[in-house]
């Protein structure tokens, strides 16, 4: 079982983070011209590096935000180009198989296999025999004369190794040889590695693993295991709270833990209704090895908190409440961080992780 790091980070784990939300929203308003798009653009590159924090070395988090960043003012451009070449169709466009769909799934089929046998025979017997053949830690570690945990480490290395083979199988050889060590850093979460290597330097100079570095820190679920709910009125917060716990016990949780998870849901969305204009709450399932969780980011556009620190004192309330507050909802949670700008919003991430 992997143990879940402290709930908050340090105040200069707070520190990065806010430098990081100042710089992502001057390189997004460079490129962008509409302020709502500029908001929309920053909030989710933070959620998303709150999302990666605890794969992430300090060094490496402002890299990375911009990497993101900039990936999303281009995705942004690429659907303002695709929605102006259909304006004159004037209907929804369906999803319709393209000529080059089974080429481009033959290629990944490819990738695959050849990243496969970039492992030793001894990485690949593992975790074919773990992730195919579905046997557990503790039979692999008795055939092998190890322990769960060894094998549990290993087959975390390995994932990370074959990700990072993959990505260069379908984007082709690293420019330096520096890169793959950096690659690597990121995809296995070392973050003493990531400091050895300086991944955070490497990524703001070298465009190929700008490019390629983001899946191997995001690695979110955008189908089944992701659940998006706006919240905007009270109406909000209870359909949060129930997808919450839906999704929870598809982690695996208890009926009791699961409850927790719905309970700190349903406290975060209710701030959002109370301070701000509109928000929304995204719930995914992630793993971390042979760990499974469940982790909930929570946006607004609201007035942002002045004062975080003060925020986080247990009895402080702005509106003479008596629920749980900010400092009630970190305890209940694994791991609990919160950025805000006065004037534009806050965003909340927290995890909980289910032991057996």
């Amino acid at each position: 079982m992997v143990d879940p790091p402290t709930a908050l980070g340090s105040n200069g784990s707070t520190d990065v983070l806010a430098e990081a939300s100042e710089v992502v929203r001057r390189v997004v308003g460079r490129r962008i011209p509409d302020r709502d798009v500029v908001d929309e653009i920053a909030q989710e590159t933070i959620a998303r590096v709150l999302g990666t924090r605890r794969r992430l070395d300090d060094s490496a988090v402002l890299p990375y935000a911009i990497v993101v960043a900039r990936n999303l003012i281009a995705s942004h451009w690429r659907g303002l180009d695709t929605d102006k070449r259909h304006e004159h169709r004037l209907v929804d466009r369906t999803a319709i198989e393209q000529p080059d769909d089974s080429v481009v799934a033959d290629e990944e089929k490819m990738a695959i296999r050849a990243a496969l046998e970039r492992l030793s025979p001894s990485e690949r017997e593992v975790l074919v025999a773990h992730d195919v053949s579905r046997q557990d830690t503790k039979s692999l570690a008795d055939d092998l004369g190890s322990t769960s945990r060894a094998i549990t480490a290993q087959l975390h290395r390995t994932r990370a190794k074959l990700r990072v083979e993959y990505l260069l199988e379908m984007h082709g050889r690293p420019p330096s040889a520096r890169c793959q060590p950096v690659l690597f850093s990121l995809s296995d979460g070392d973050r003493r590695r990531q400091r050895e290597v300086d991944a955070g330097q490497h990524l703001l100079e070298c465009d190929f693993c700008a490019g390629v570095s983001e899946p191997l820190l995001d690695r979110r679920s955008k189908r089944d295991d992701e659940v998006r709910v706006g919240v905007r009125v009270d109406a909000d917060i209870v359909t949060a709270r129930q997808k919450g716990r839906e999704l929870a016990m598809r982690a695996g949780f208890s009926d009791s833990d699961a409850t927790v998870v719905a309970t700190a849901i349903s406290e975060i969305a209710r701030n959002i209704v109370r301070f701000a204009r509109r928000g929304e709450v995204v719930m995914t399932m992630v793993a971390d090895g042979d760990t499974s969780g469940v982790t909930i980011v929570a946006r607004d556009a609201g007035p942002g908190i002045p004062d975080i620190d003060q925020a986080m004192v247990v009895g402080y309330t702005t509106y003479g409440g008596r629920g749980l507050g900010l400092p009630g909802t970190r305890r209940l949670m694994d791991e609990f961080e919160i950025t805000s700008e006065p004037g534009r919003g806050t965003t909340v991430t927290m995890t909980k992780w289910h032991r057996d």
